[in-house]
């Protein structure tokens, strides 16, 4: 774990977000294998969580809260855009599943009611913690957090090809140095701290005020390799497919505010990086038409607990 402090700006793309582009976030991006919420619940319960209260933050469209809503009797999820929520809420038909706009700071302090204090047995964050500011993000969930819950924070690290796709270690070098050359300007220090998979993620023994109530001894990390289940993904990605996965990432989405009139045209940088992706498949034999690659995802899961009896 690095001991250099990373300092997250409040997010300021995903979090503005109207319905629609909400909308087309949804469709694009895949859901979360089972296996992954069956390793975060069977460490929760392990080690003394119980399964009354989920707050999952930086719901998005609420594609996690509806993977792990099964276990729990009551789930809140939680997100700053307004359209995000109003995309989760018209994709819910669960009844035991909520959502509200509320920042990760405020933690469902402005809600009414509020999120109670001490209520909450699992708080939640898939692939959105990198935007918490966590000097105040701690604090306020020591506050809600139930003594013995737990903290669960989930990214997918860097997407790429699978190296069993055609011409993968070119089609990687040729989208890393896109990246390098177009939107390495529109990067963050959340998109940074993704590609690292969370290992600068400011932890609560980590921050200025260090937060006692939770506990550093019990910290637990899992990484995931290539082959290991991350998604639920089809086999292949067609090159509409790709475009539409690339499109949502928010470096893209800054890149192509700053460059409206070349979206859609050859000039956008996804059309770059589709076009590219195209060419290195043609390189290898694959026909015209066929373009096809399999992604692949090299995750990670961080998981923290609340003390039993608060320090």
């Amino acid at each position: 774990m690095s001991s250099t402090k990373v300092t997250t700006p409040q997010e300021k793309t995903f979090s503005t977000y109207n319905q629609a582009q909400g909308e087309r976030y949804a469709s694009s991006r895949p859901e979360y294998h089972a296996s992954l919420f069956k390793i975060i619940l069977d460490h929760h319960k392990a080690t003394g969580g119980e399964c009354n209260k989920l707050l999952d933050l930086g719901c998005g469209p609420g594609t996690a809260t509806h993977g792990l809503a099964s276990a729990f009797t009551h789930v809140l999820g939680i997100d700053p855009s307004d359209g995000m929520i109003a995309t989760a809420r018209s994709h819910n038909s669960t009844a035991n599943v909520e959502f509200a706009v509320s920042t990760a700071e405020d933690l469902g302090s402005n809600l009414s009611p509020p999120v109670e204090d001490n209520s909450i047995d699992l708080i939640t964050a898939a692939n959105a913690a990198h935007w918490f500011d966590m000097e105040n993000f701690w604090p306020s969930a020591a506050r809600v957090l139930k003594p013995g819950g737990t903290i669960a924070f989930w990214t997918p690290g860097r997407a790429g090809p699978h190296p069993s796709t055609p011409n993968a270690e070119k089609i990687q070098a040729a989208m890393d140095s896109m990246e390098e050359e177009y939107l390495s300007p529109f990067y963050e220090p959340g998109n940074i701290m993704v590609r690292g998979r969370y290992a600068d993620m400011l932890l609560p023994w980590m921050i200025d005020q260090p937060v006692e109530a939770f506990e550093k001894e019990s910290f637990f990390r899992k990484d995931w390799e290539v082959d290991e289940p991350f998604f639920v993904v089809t086999p292949e990605v067609n090159m509409d497919q790709l475009e539409k996965m690339i499109a949502v990432g928010s470096p893209v989405t800054r890149w192509r505010l700053a460059n409206p009139d070349a979206v859609g045209t050859e000039e956008d940088i996804v059309r770059m990086l589709r076009r590219r992706t195209e060419e290195l498949l043609h390189e290898v034999g694959v026909e015209k038409g066929k373009e096809v690659i399999r992604a692949a995802s090299r995750g990670a899961l961080l998981m923290i607990k609340k003390r039993a009896v608060s320090a």
